[in-house]
């Protein structure tokens, strides 16, 4: 068995072409509510005969196509991504500054965050119950917002010393948002001042930020990395390569044996917990709905007959070779950037735990099915044993006693403002998904 360079094995064209409309996508969707907007929009018009779909709480959805035979094909994202949340009582003011108190969201390294240009990504329940949704500071006639480092002058024992994670307070992440007082009376002017803007601009007042969601992402657009172009540099990428290379090859194929489904969830990034994630009751709900579409009742007995009939790509991305930090990596079993989609048996910590392990049988069915569609792929997981590790909704779809594989591209750099991919992996793995929507 030898590696293989996917832009050898496929039309550069086109994997250029599929990678463009990529990065439009993850300009557009920087938030799983973005996300699942564009995807019912893009839904509404493409849809063909057989085919609905359900979006729960505007923060996961499913598309489905219907078929004959019981049980389904799905493939599974995850649409969340690592990120700075607002708290519910944010802005004061320090020092001549107006501030935002932050909560970080999932797996980060605090210090990546720091002197990024970001922005602010806004859905707002107001107190006279209109809502709101905006951003600021993606177009380039925004203001933008920082969370300030220190100077390295003066940051020998505050930060230079100190190991990492004591040397970034998650309570000092907070960002900058204005400096000029309303007027000269002492306290509280530069907050004063902001508020009036917000009022003024959104007609926004102090207590709606109590049932908002303000998402800190990075402000930059996704670029072409390299001078050949052969890599995308963007935020997000972790997961949403994944949900937009399986959505547009849900639309790419016809249908096929059994139902195929298409579900992008929320919240994998603190581990699938609430009543958007892939722990949530959605999975029932949509099997409920495709039982009551096909005629059959939705008893318990039969909705545990089509889980054990169906099968599902957990698709999620992996970690590619670092040239500069090789040594976390057993480099046999490791996933490298233009060698295709990564097949992972298995994810979890140390001896396996809190993985799902896919099984032989249903592996070996995969690797066929990809074989026989010249589907460049490579077998890899996270890391070396002990070193660390990580997980995916795998096991959770798994639990239902559904065949799940873990299946995507590799990244360098996953979980930063910057996430790096390959092109030709992202084209391969949109040529995965396709094959698994009508493997037999």
């Amino acid at each position: 068995m030898k590696r293989r360079n996917a832009w050898f094995k496929t039309d550069r064209e086109n994997i250029f072409k599929f990678a463009q409309g990529y990065k439009d996508f993850l300009k557009k969707c920087k938030t799983e509510r973005e996300t699942v907007k564009f995807v019912n929009e893009y839904f509404l018009n493409n849809r063909r005969d057989r085919e609905f779909i359900i979006v729960n709480r505007n923060k996961s959805v499913a598309l489905i196509r219907l078929s004959e035979d019981f049980g389904m094909k799905m493939i599974a994202s995850h649409i969340d991504a690592p990120r700075i949340d607002l708290k519910q009582n944010p802005l004061f003011e320090d020092s001549g500054l107006g501030l935002f108190h932050t909560h970080y969201y999932g797996g980060i390294k605090k210090y990546q965050w720091l002197n990024i240009p970001i922005s602010l990504h806004i859905f707002m329940v107001k107190s006279n119950k209109e809502t709101l949704e905006i951003n600021i500071g993606e177009e380039l006639d925004d203001p933008i917002f920082v969370i300030p480092d220190l100077l390295p002058h003066l940051s020998k024992k505050v930060i230079d010393e100190k190991v990492t994670k004591e040397a970034f307070d998650a309570n000092k992440l907070n960002i900058i948002c204005g400096s000029i007082p309303f007027s000269e009376e002492e306290k509280d002017q530069i907050k004063l001042n902001i508020l009036n803007y917000l009022y003024e601009r959104y007609k926004i007042v102090e207590e709606d930020f109590v049932s908002a969601e303000i998402q800190a992402v990075p402000a930059f657009e996704p670029r072409d990395l390299g001078f050949d172009r052969s890599l995308v540099g963007a935020y997000g990428q972790d997961d949403r390569i994944c949900a937009y290379a399986s959505l547009m090859a849900f639309f790419d194929v016809e249908i096929s044996d059994k139902t195929q489904v298409l579900l992008m969830v929320d919240k994998e990034e603190i581990g699938s917990e609430g009543n958007t994630s892939a722990q949530s009751s959605f999975v029932y709900d949509i099997v409920i709905e495709i039982l009551k579409r096909k005629g059959i009742e939705p008893t318990f007995a039969n909705i545990l007959n089509f889980f054990k009939s169906s099968q599902c790509l957990s698709a999620d991305v992996s970690a590619a070779v670092n040239p500069m930090y090789k040594e976390v990596h057993e480099t046999d079993n490791a996933a490298y950037i233009n060698n295709g989609v990564v097949i992972t048996k298995f994810t979890g910590h140390g001896g396996k735990y809190y993985s799902n392990d896919a099984n032989t049988e249903f592996v070996a069915k995969v690797k066929e099915a990809f074989n026989r569609d010249n589907v460049i792929w490579q077998i890899a997981e996270l890391g070396k044993v002990d070193e660390g590790g990580g997980g995916t909704i795998a096991k959770y779809i798994s639990k239902h006693n559904i065949e799940t594989l873990d299946c995507g591209p590799a990244l360098i750099s996953m979980h930063s403002p910057f996430e790096i991919a390959s092109k030709a992996d992202l084209y391969e793995t949109y040529k995965a998904y396709k094959s698994f929507l009508m493997m037999k």
